[in-house]
């Protein structure tokens, strides 16, 4: 019996106070950029449908990342 993969927990947009405003659009265009590439990679490499799964987590997880990552330092609380 192979061990069961788990599917990583999505991250959410943690946005300071002056982006908010910005966390439905934002959250759409990741959405759409992570459904593209993994449909994509999907035809391409043949993937399964929980290679499928873990790729969209992966991407949508690192995507996420890197925006907070990026325009937390520029809260005026940080600043």
């Amino acid at each position: 019996m192979t061990p069961r993969t788990q599917i990583p927990k999505l991250r959410s947009l943690e946005l300071p106070a002056e982006f908010e405003d910005l966390t439905g659009h934002i959250n759409g265009d990741v959405k759409v950029i992570v459904s593209i590439l993994a449909e994509r990679a999907s035809e391409r490499l043949m993937l399964s449908k929980r290679q499928t799964q873990q790729l969209q987590s992966s991407l949508w997880n690192r995507l996420v990342e890197a925006v907070n990552s990026e325009i937390k330092p520029l809260s005026a609380d940080h600043r």
